[in-house]
């Protein structure tokens, strides 16, 4: 007999409780102490990884392989009795399930999320009024860095909120990444009515194509266009930036479309702005004043 086993003998003789299931629970216990020690060990070893994505990837996958040869172990150490307590389960299971149904829904949505990937890290969804980057998934829930809306720049609050994973279902979910990076924004440039309109353009064209940021874009965006194309029906006919012309009372409005990234979208609107202003000081263009 071990000094494991003794112990269990010597304790159970004061708690009235099974000396063997005194030492599986002792057994048990020291399991999970080890595998939380390696856990943290590890985790401090990822940590001198200069980059964050991977160091998030690591930890996330060094977690999950601890904690499943942490379970498997328990399994053996419990073996012989696992039948007896899935017989206890039994008849408790169906007022567990009951208890237990938001969870148990949230952690098979957590599989389906796993699974068809409705969003993965890094992503830019809305649900409902709240818009955001996706910056975690677990088993029960995902976590969402919300972002302002686009009048104040789409940029982030700082601020985190979490999703339980049955919201997929409950809500419809706006993936701004989900086929490709980039999405189509639009500034309205207003203009006097008897401005030179084709001189205007061709300022305006001139500004936004040589955006080192979107020039790069249309290219990129076939090829992500062609990947999709087995799974989603979604084509464009045009790629570059264009502008639409329309007249809104005593001026014009110059809608002017173009691709972005979104979390590159207020950094290349004030890039836009900044030259279209001083083209309008170099007398290049003229902006309807109201």
């Amino acid at each position: 007999m071990n000094k494991l086993e003794e112990f269990s003998n010597h304790l159970s003789r004061y708690i009235s409780v099974d000396d063997n299931y005194i030492y599986l629970l002792i057994l048990s216990v020291l399991t999970v102490f080890i595998a939380t020690l390696i856990k943290r060990i590890g985790i401090r070893l990822i940590k001198l990884i200069k980059n964050n994505y991977k160091e998030y990837s690591y930890t996330r996958s060094f977690k999950i392989i601890i904690s499943l040869i942490e379970w498997i172990t328990i399994f053996f150490i419990w073996d012989n009795y696992i039948k007896s307590i899935i017989t206890l389960v039994s008849f408790i299971s169906a007022a567990i399930a009951f208890s237990l149904r938001d969870i148990i829904l949230n952690f098979f949505s957590g599989i389906y999320i796993k699974l068809k990937k409705p969003f993965q890290i890094e992503d830019r969804i809305q649900i409902g009024d709240l818009k955001g980057d996706v910056v975690n998934v677990t088993s029960m829930n995902f976590e969402v860095l919300e972002i302002n809306d686009k009048e104040k720049g789409g940029q982030s609050t700082g601020i985190i909120i979490t999703f339980p994973n049955s919201t997929i279902f409950s809500s419809p979910i706006k993936n701004y990444n989900k086929a490709f990076k980039y999405i189509w924004d639009e500034i309205t440039i207003n203009v006097p009515l008897d401005c030179d309109l084709k001189q205007t353009k061709s300022e305006i064209y001139k500004i936004v194509n040589n955006n080192q940021i979107i020039k790069a874009i249309p290219s990129k965006m076939k090829n992500q266009i062609r990947d999709a194309g087995g799974e989603y029906r979604i084509y464009y006919n045009k790629f570059e930036p264009i502008i639409y012309t329309k007249v809104e009372g005593n001026h014009i409005e110059l809608q002017l479309r173009f691709l972005i990234h979104p979390k590159k979208m207020r950094y290349v609107e004030s890039q836009l702005w900044n030259q279209i202003l001083i083209s309008q000081a170099q007398n290049k263009l003229t902006l309807y004043q109201e």
